[in-house]
């Protein structure tokens, strides 16, 4: 097992998605800036949407890097990580673009979310793989 080479893996997509949440906040600031609203959402649909398309990725991501960074730690290959992540990564980009567009249903929510629940349950499948001595 080279823990140092899952580890690597966990970092790319830990770090691709840290900067996938700070482009949606520096979204939400910009609809705040341009709209003169400080607290909520001042009832304007833009910001509505860029205030649910960072919380969404906010409650989803943590919990999927939190497991990526665990299976680095119990060994599982890079080759199981990088597509994981990916599917992950790719599921919070579309979700986001999806939901920046429309508050209905968009292809890129729906594929969005269908990917990062797939990207969960392979996480959660290969952390119960490995946690089996």
């Amino acid at each position: 097992m080279d823990i140092a080479a899952s580890a690597h893996a966990a970092a790319l997509w830990a770090g691709l998605c840290i900067i996938l949440l700070l482009v949606l906040a520096l979204l939400v600031t910009r609809q705040r800036r341009k709209h003169h609203v400080e607290i909520g959402d001042g009832g304007v649909p833009a910001l509505n949407q860029a205030i649910r398309a960072f919380g969404n990725a906010t409650e989803y991501v943590p919990a999927a890097l939190a497991g990526l960074g665990l299976l680095a730690l119990v060994g599982a290959p890079p080759l199981l990580i990088h597509p994981i992540g990916l599917i992950l990564f790719a599921g919070r980009v579309l979700h986001a673009f999806g939901l920046s567009r429309s508050s209905g249903l968009t292809f890129g929510r729906a594929a969005g979310v269908v990917a990062t629940w797939v990207a969960y349950v392979a996480i959660a499948a290969a952390l119960l793989f490995y946690a089996i001595p």
